[in-house]
Formats: structure tokens, sequence, C-alpha cells
């Protein structure tokens, strides 16, 4: 089974290193007992303290205020390395009494799902019409309310493989916490990106109380990755995010 190295980041005035590295056993928990015997990828995580650098060939999970802060420390499409790199926006979930851990664990999971951001499942319905899901494993299932608890650290549930699979019946699983019922389901604050083979392209589908985001998907995310040619991803600026980890460390301890 392929062992990925991932770095968790904190480059948050929201959060403390303490608080960061806290969680960091909770999501490998999630990872190597949860995902990995169910999508055949497992991962090693670490914390990247305040003044570190990450190691070289590490793929990123770097928590940041918004995307606005992202675009300033240098944190782009991908690693330095051209690897993949994932964002989590912790002012953003505060505005929106979201829980910043269960957007952590939703980024690794799909991370390690699709790293490429460029998997998709078909649902044909006709000879020349269809749709095409995005490989994004937490998204139906997505909301705090649907999270379960690992060592009081709340994560995010998934889906499995077969939620993309649309001979699979009444028995399967189709998430981890076993609330999905058939595949391409949505739960009420779920959604998904699907690409519309009519030719309206790439579109939102929502459960019946998911929060409905603008049609221009937020900068930095992977729903925005989705519908721009990988050769216009953008590497992070290790430079960059150097010289302001001081920065940044010092306007925690003001918020403190």
């Amino acid at each position: 089974m392929p062992t990925i190295d991932i770095v968790i980041i904190n480059a948050s005035t929201q959060l403390t290193d303490d608080e960061v590295s806290a969680a960091v056993p909770a999501l490998q928990t999630q990872v190597s007992r949860d995902f990995a015997p169910a999508w055949g990828m497992d991962a090693t995580l670490s914390f990247v303290p305040t003044g570190s650098k990450p190691k070289d060939g590490a793929w990123w999970i770097s928590i940041l205020d918004n995307s606005d802060q992202a675009g300033a420390l240098g944190y782009h499409d991908m690693t330095p390395d051209g690897l993949p790199l994932g964002k989590v926006f912790a002012a953003t979930d505060s505005q929106y009494g979201l829980s910043w851990t269960v957007t952590t664990s939703h980024e690794l999971l799909e991370m390690l799902g699709d790293p490429d951001i460029n998997l998709t499942a078909l649902e044909q319905t006709s000879n020349t019409a269809g749709r095409l899901y995005a490989y994004e494993v937490c998204d139906a299932c997505e909301s705090d309310t649907d999270a379960y608890e690992i060592d009081g650290v709340k994560v995010s549930d998934f889906v499995y493989p077969a939620w993309f699979e649309s001979f699979r019946g009444a028995g399967t699983k189709f998430d981890q916490m076993s609330k999905i019922e058939k595949a391409f389901q949505l739960l009420p604050e779920g959604y998904i990106s699907i690409f519309d083979m009519t030719g309206a392209g790439w579109t939102q589908m929502y459960g019946e109380k998911a929060m409905h985001y603008a049609s221009r998907a937020p900068v930095g995310s992977r729903r925005e990755r989705r519908r721009i040619p990988r050769q216009h991803w953008l590497r992070s600026d290790t430079d960059a995010i150097s010289k302001t980890q001081a920065a940044m460390a010092g306007r925690r301890r003001e918020n403190a």
C-alpha cells in the first residue's frame, strides 16, 4: 500500500502551533485506520512548527486564515516541488461556525483520494448525455453534523469507492458513518462538482440543506483548480513563506 509523507503547516493567526499539533494524532488515526483500508492509500503525517521548513518531497496541508492570506504568503496550487497541496482557511471556518479540524480532515482525505484533482466517475443517462462526478471523497457528506470524533477531535465523514459505482445495491457501505444509502447520494448538507456533458461544463449539485456557493469557485480551492489546466497552476514560494512565518507568529501572540 502506498504511504505518502504529508506535512501539516500552521500559518494561521487563529490557531496556535500547540492547537494544530494536538490534532495531528487523530488525523493520523483517521488516515491509517479508517481511510487506508477503504481506499488503499496511507500517509505519514508530521507537524511543521512555525519557523521550520517542510522537508523535501512531502505533500502539504497548509492551515491559513483565508484565501487572501494564501496568496500573500506564497501558497499557490502546488508545493515548490510540484507536489499536491491542500489548504484550510481557519478564519473563514470560524466566521461560519465550522470546525477547522473537520475541514483539515476533509482536505487531507480528498488530497489522498485524488491528488492530481483530475479523476471523475461517469454516470451516463443516454447515448449522448450524462455527467462526470468529481472524485471528491468528502463533499457528499461534508457537513460538521455528519462528522465523527477520534480522541475528542472532530473529523470528516468520507465516501467509499462504492459511492462512485452505480451498480452497487442495498447492503453496500457507501461512507464511513453509514449514512449514505446509494451511489451518488448527497446528504442534506452535502454537495458535489459535476461536469455536465450536455455542454454546461462544471457545475455544482447540492443536498437539500447545503450552503450554495457562488458560481465562481473560492480562490485556491480544489474546485477552482479542477477547472484550470494544470499547466497554469502555480508553485508555492518557500522563500515568501519563510519570511512571513515569524510575522504570523507575532500576530498570534497579539491575538492571544
